[in-house]
């Protein structure tokens, strides 16, 4: 009898493959990025638009010639001291780990 229902092996779309919406979308907006590239350099070179908008334009261009970049994260542990790590190995009867 067939399985109804739950995971099955090999089934779904495999980890990391974009689907084809996706990629047809992807590939419809690469036909405008010229054109967008220049609005926004167009708004980060105008005086007359507000700051805000220069910025944001520029941070744009940027994120898009070099990636956005990196974002530093600080881990501590209670009261702001050091991390602990605790490991664990399971040992069943014969003395073998999973």
């Amino acid at each position: 009898m067939a399985q109804h229902g739950g995971k099955r092996p090999g089934a779904g779309r495999k980890p990391g493959r974009v689907s084809k919406a996706k990629r047809e979308l992807a590939d419809m907006a690469k036909d405008h990025a010229e054109s967008a590239l220049d609005v926004l350099a167009e708004i980060m070179h105008d005086n007359q638009q507000p700051a805000a908008a220069r910025v944001s334009a520029a941070n744009a261009l940027l994120d898009r010639g070099y990636g956005k970049p990196a974002q530093a994260v600080q881990l501590t542990g209670a009261e702001g001291g050091p991390v602990t790590l605790v490991t664990r190995r399971v040992v069943d009867a014969n003395g073998t780990g999973d």
